[in-house]
């Protein structure tokens, strides 16, 4: 029989609800700032002839940070536990988030903004930990498909408040990061430290003879490569679409924000066909090589393209797959990794994801200076991330980690053990 105690410790809906607020703090941090780079721009201009290149430097320092650390909150989380960790760092978050709104220099708001990276790499190392500790694979798999549904929308009501904020003040913009206290004192209330996956195998009849305990360093190559590869082709897009619209012509901001309405909004189209294939049972390589087919599909449309609705239809493709592969990263990296080393692997995870960020400009202006223009470097980039999906459908096979994710998944379904 189970006792009382751990049925008092199955997760629910207050869990899943606080692992996605938490999981939107660090794209918070993001998002929010856009609207105020202009005003942040102005007002230091008088007094920092630099202003116009540390301003938005300062808006991604934080993912440098989370690139340099999450390998170091991964050690921390194994070490010490997931439960402390993630709430000093929402905590965290939310005072040194706020410290700008209180500061006139710069450099040291540069500064706080990389401090706050800290806080990002242990709350996203630790959230991703906490999902694959809590559920097994079809809670996984709901959880992480609201969170990728609900994100936009998230984004799209805090870039309204952040314009309102920064209409207000320049710096106006900081106290949203305030929001991460009441979630923090929500993790308190129902964020409980997970039980060792060990039980639950011991009751399944998997063999226990120490696999779990080593380190698994192959497992953790695949993660760290495939992360990798996949981010820096996400981010394409995301980083250089406007220099492919003026490329196109098209230079109003306004114009383009019109065209691009729509088919930004495919990203939800993304997340649920996620939730659809592993639904219906489909393999992660299976999913992996269909986020990122058409990440590369839609790089190549776009570049290949001449006109804005050839335009619009690639990101509409680039957006649908955008949509799948964070979620289908992380779903894939948390079934692959034991109780004991989940941490150190969600964080290598996080590292290698966010450096994918910081590589991924440098290697498309690298190609845009050899082929002489953006839309060339995208069809090559597209091209790339097309035989990469052909590569990891067949690299990644199905490995015994799958096999026993799907027993959990399944006694889950099932109920809880007589």
């Amino acid at each position: 029989m189970v006792s009382s105690t751990v049925q008092q410790r199955q997760p629910g809906i207050p869990q899943g609800i606080i692992v996605i607020l938490a999981g939107f703090l660090p794209i918070l941090a993001i998002v929010s700032m856009f609207p105020a780079v202009g005003a942040m721009i102005g007002h230091f201009a008088p007094t920092d002839p630099d202003a116009a290149t540390k301003v938005p430097s300062m808006v991604t320092a934080p993912g440098l940070a989370i690139a340099v650390t999450a390998l170091f909150m991964g050690l921390l989380v194994d070490r010490y536990g997931r439960r402390k960790l993630v709430l000093v760092s929402t905590f965290s978050y939310g005072f040194i988030g706020v410290i700008p709104f209180f500061l006139e220099d710069l450099d040291w708001i540069y500064a706080s903004r990389l401090l706050l990276g800290f806080s990002e790499a242990a709350i996203l190392t630790t959230v991703n930990t906490l999902i694959a500790d809590y559920w097994a694979e079809e809670g996984r798999r709901r959880w992480l498909t609201l969170q990728g549904m609900i994100g936009p929308a998230f984004s799209s009501i805090m870039i309204f408040f952040a314009g309102t904020l920064t209409a207000w003040r320049w710096n106006g913009i900081f106290l949203l990061y305030l929001l991460a206290i009441p979630i923090a004192i929500a993790m308190w209330r129902y964020m409980y430290e997970p039980e060792s996956d060990a039980t639950v195998r011991r009751n399944l009849g998997m063999d226990e003879t120490g696999e779990g305990t080593a380190f698994p360093w192959k497992t953790i190559f695949e993660i760290a490569i495939l992360t990798l590869f996949s981010s820096a082709i996400y981010y394409v897009f995301i980083v250089n679409g406007s220099v492919v619209w003026e490329e196109l012509g098209v230079t109003d901001p306004e114009s383009i924000g019109q065209i691009t309405a729509l088919p930004t909004l495919f990203i939800l189209v993304g997340a649920g066909l996620f939730w659809l294939l592993g639904r219906k049972g489909f393999s992660f390589r299976v999913q992996v090589a269909t986020f990122l087919t058409l990440l590369g599909a839609g790089l190549a449309l776009m570049g290949y393209t001449s006109n804005w609705q050839g335009m619009v239809a690639g990101m509409a493709l680039q957006q649908t797959g955008a949509g799948m592969s964070i979620l289908t990263l992380i779903a894939w990296a948390q079934s692959r990794l034991p109780f004991a080393h989940r941490g150190r692997g969600m964080g290598i995870w996080t590292a290698t994801f966010f450096f994918g960020q910081f590589s991924s400009p440098l290697a498309v202006s690298a190609l845009r200076a050899e082929l002489g223009s953006m839309q060339a470097a995208f069809v090559t980039m597209g091209l790339v991330g097309i035989a990469g999906a052909v590569v990891f459908f067949f690299a990644l096979g199905r490995t015994r980690a799958d096999e026993e994710e799907q027993l959990v998944g399944a006694a889950a379904k099932e109920g809880p053990l007589p």
